[in-house]
């Protein structure tokens, strides 16, 4: 990032690229950061994207079943999206399907026995990884940077709402 910071200067000194590092390596920790915490979950026979699903489902307590929207909403899915992922979790034996008593044409999708240990240990691996790759960090700056990201992250996240508002009728 350095390199490409320097480069940006030489070539326009006069353009202040001070976000564009910090965003290039927000962005960084973030990609290298996943594969890292994937490759952690591949023991657990969890293919990457599964584990978002797994602990939506684990701590939204017992009876550990959500709708397909509610997951959506929690992950960050497409619909199609969502389908594909949830079939191929329901062949590996880690999620059920059930229609919901509630609404005839609706659906719920519930942890299994086995998705739920499975779910408890990969999200114990994942802390620890996620632990191990903060190392670096004092308690302090761990703080810090949790206060900065909150920080940056609510104005975004309201603007998402309000545009999410605006598309629905």
């Amino acid at each position: 990032m350095d390199e490409i910071l320097a480069q940006w200067h030489r070539e326009r000194p006069d353009l202040d690229v001070a976000a564009l590092g910090l965003y290039g390596r927000l962005f960084r920790v973030v990609h290298l950061s996943e594969d890292v915490l994937s490759e952690g979950l591949a023991p657990h026979g969890l293919q990457r994207g599964w584990f978002d699903l797994l602990v939506a489902l684990r701590r939204s307590g017992a009876p550990y079943e959500l709708n397909p929207s509610h997951l959506m909403r929690a992950t960050m899915l497409s619909s199609s999206g969502m389908t594909k992922r949830l079939d191929r979790m329901e062949e590996a034996g880690l999620i059920e399907r059930r229609p919901d008593p509630n609404d005839r044409r609706g659906t719920l999708v519930r942890l299994t026995r086995r998705g739920r240990s499975v779910a408890d240990k990969a999200v114990e691996t994942h802390v620890s990884n996620e632990e191990r790759l903060l190392g670096p960090l004092t308690a302090a700056e761990r703080r810090s940077l949790d206060g900065l990201l909150k920080k940056l992250l609510v104005p975004l996240e309201q603007a998402q709402s309000a545009e999410v508002e605006v598309a629905e009728p």
